[in-house]
């Protein structure tokens, strides 16, 4: 497999075109590499150097990112961002993008893998940005106490970044929407949604998830993200036979 028969095969299963009008992020390959067949396939959250780093320690020539160098149309290549092309480059590496379509994917994305740590059943798309529905919403089985809907979502025990108990002790729904997705909590009041869940929080939802009753869990950027690229490296290496690793940087936020 090269880096552009990696393109066809993630483009056979995630909208990468039909998200290119609303997403910032430049989808797909961002840098490539010469041509030559992939050894094995590096995933990250993020297009960092240290992530561009241990893609090369492992031997890697293809590193796949949620977040990758390119949005918002050009970028000078100067700075930080020399510094990671110039690795890309004497690396042989090719970065692949794959932004909003791996948050609203509804078997791999991040939201998906929100939805089964809390066991959500009867799963729908929810919040609307540009036209499409990126999140994700579901019952659950049977009422679940807020501390255990936490539980479920960090194993570790590790609290969420930003707590509003404000909804009932006993959740009945629950609505995903990860990343900085925080002002989607404003759909999931309208909907009735006892429980809503993201990556940051903002201070202009503190008051209308107070007044309305809803529980608000952020529970940090990085670490509602990570579930895609994981979802997408297992599958590649089940279909393909192509060794994956994932590099796991987590930064806090």
């Amino acid at each position: 497999m090269t880096s552009r028969e990696f393109d066809a095969w993630c483009r056979s299963f995630l909208e990468i075109d039909a998200c290119s009008s609303i997403d910032a992020s430049l989808n797909g390959i961002q840098v490539d590499g010469d041509g030559s067949p992939l050894l094995r396939a590096a995933f990250a959250v993020d297009a960092s150097l240290e992530s561009i780093r241990r893609t090369a320690a492992l031997g890697a020539n293809l590193l796949f990112v949620h977040h990758g160098l390119f949005w918002k149309g050009p970028s000078r290549i100067e700075g930080f961002m020399r510094e990671r092309v110039k690795l890309l480059l004497d690396s042989n590496i090719s970065l692949y993008a794959c932004h909003l379509p791996l948050d609203k994917h509804p078997e791999l994305g991040n939201n998906a893998g929100l939805a089964r740590l809390l066991g959500l059943v009867e799963i729908e798309p929810f919040g609307l940005y540009h036209g499409l529905k990126i999140g994700l919403k579901g019952r659950f089985p049977e009422p679940t106490g807020l501390d255990s809907a936490l539980r479920r979502l960090s194993p570790d025990g590790s609290p969420p970044s930003t707590l509003i108990p404000a909804g009932p002790g006993l959740c009945r729904t629950a609505a995903l929407m990860s990343g900085a997705g925080a002002s989607d909590v404003l759909s999931a009041i309208d909907e009735g949604i006892d429980l809503f869940v993201t990556g940051e929080a903002e201070h202009s939802i503190y008051h209308p998830v107070v007044e309305s009753g809803i529980n608000f869990a952020a529970l940090g950027h990085y670490a509602t993200e990570i579930y895609g690229v994981r979802s997408v490296a297992e599958k590649l290496e089940r279909e393909t036979g192509l060794e994956t690793c994932f590099i796991d940087l987590p930064t806090g936020l």
